[in-house]
């Protein structure tokens, strides 16, 4: 019988990490032949070369392909999109995938999907019909999309918005978040293991702040970024870990802030290009809250049953758990919404018995389609239209 050749995409340390249960699951069928393409911040130093956090072990076949520039302008972004369609499509050729995951909503994911569409490979696309409406993540989200054959959402409310998007309901899938898989099965840390990995001293109660560029707002990163240092300046009793912000548009100008900004409170903050999902998981456990805009702090902090701070519109349009708490990039709201998430009475309501984003089990939800799926008949859509759907008795749970 001839193995199903799946090829996981990954541009990003923090993708990868959710990405991993599901590798684990895929990685022990005798039935699927598994391959890796790593990309976009995995290979860049600045961000920590995190390729080599990777085992490669795991894949029979793995290619490394180069895209990002020195640059995090909309011309160096989007040159790097050119240059992705390129060099994507070579590595099409030579791995010739019968089927390519990805995750998300990066535009290094949508230029691998491009490239899979021309080259007619059929895409499995996880955490789509998700809404970011502050970021252009939005949009390549619902390209890639339209352009994916398979779909594997976080909520029924993704689902059906996936199907609005006239996808065929058959093939999209809700499983949950990923995020959870990896907080429900893995060992975390100790805060004594946690502070040895570090190498810094947790003797107080810490924040940990991820903060990225909104990248439909021009010029911002730096007048935002510096609200919410000023506002961190309030809380000098708790210790600060920083993790930089993603590749996109001005994410140097974030990272270079928080850098000075570290040099000046060394004695009670730290910054890490990444932490790996193993140590940035456990400092989530044991952390007051987190602060910023990731969408980490809407999927897997609510785990912990503890407060996310989530500043400005990054991340606005998905659904929040009710321990998220959202403010205005501005170090007044920044420091009333801190406030808040440190207040017992919050903190005693937000425990959270079910999970809106399911209970840790979409890996297995996951595989089980993609060992089943016939995958030759996916490749030709047709667009579903919702009024059509409504009238029709094979599909009840429409919209």
């Amino acid at each position: 019988m001839k193995k199903r050749k799946i090829c996981i995409f990954t541009g990003t340390r923090a993708e990868f990490g959710l990405l991993k249960p599901l590798i684990n699951e895929l990685k022990t069928e005798k039935s699927i032949e598994l391959q890796l393409i790593i990309s976009g911040m995995h290979l860049s130093p600045e961000f920590g070369l995190t390729h080599k956090e990777i085992s490669l072990e795991e894949f029979n076949k793995v290619e490394k392909v180069e895209i990002l520039l020195s640059s995090d302008t909309p011309v160096g972004v989007s040159k790097a999109m050119g240059l992705g369609m390129i060099s994507f499509a070579e590595a099409y050729q030579r791995l010739k995938p019968d089927l390519i995951i990805g995750l998300g909503d990066r535009f290094e994911l949508f230029s691998a999907v491009s490239a899979a569409l021309v080259a007619r490979i059929p895409v499995a696309h996880i955490h789509g019909g998700e809404v970011t409406s502050g970021a252009y993540d939005d949009s390549f989200r619902h390209s890639i999309t339209k352009m994916a054959h398979l779909h594997f959402t976080s909520t029924e409310v993704y689902r059906k918005r996936v199907i609005q998007l006239g996808e065929n309901p058959k093939s999209v899938f809700n499983v949950g978040a990923l995020g959870l898989d990896n907080i429900k099965k893995m060992k975390l840390l100790t805060k004594e293991e946690l502070m040895s990995s570090l190498n810094f001293k947790l003797d107080l109660p810490y924040f940990v702040v991820t903060f990225h560029p909104v990248t439909l707002e021009k010029q911002t990163s730096e007048k935002h970024i510096k609200e919410l240092l000023r506002a961190l300046d309030g809380f000098k009793s708790y210790i600060i870990i920083f993790t930089k912000a993603n590749a996109d548009n001005d994410g140097r100008i974030i990272n270079n802030l928080i850098n000075e900004y570290v040099t000046k409170n060394s004695d009670r903050a730290v910054v890490y290009s990444s932490l790996g999902q193993l140590r940035y998981l456990s400092a989530l456990k044991y952390s007051s809250m987190m602060i910023g805009n990731s969408s980490s702090g809407v999927f897997e902090m609510p785990f912990f049953n503890k407060p996310t701070i989530n500043i400005g519109d990054r991340q606005k349009g998905r659904v929040f758990p009710k321990s998220v708490i959202q403010c205005e990039p501005n170090k007044k709201s920044i420091i009333a919404a801190i406030e808040k998430g440190l207040d017992d009475k919050l903190r005693k309501n937000i425990n959270q018995k079910i999970n809106i984003y399911g209970n840790g089990s979409a890996a297995k939800k996951m595989k089980k389609v993609l060992l089943t799926i016939n995958l030759t008949k996916l490749i030709k859509k047709i667009f579903h239209d919702i009024e059509t759907l409504k009238q029709s008795t094979n599909h009840p749970i429409i919209l």
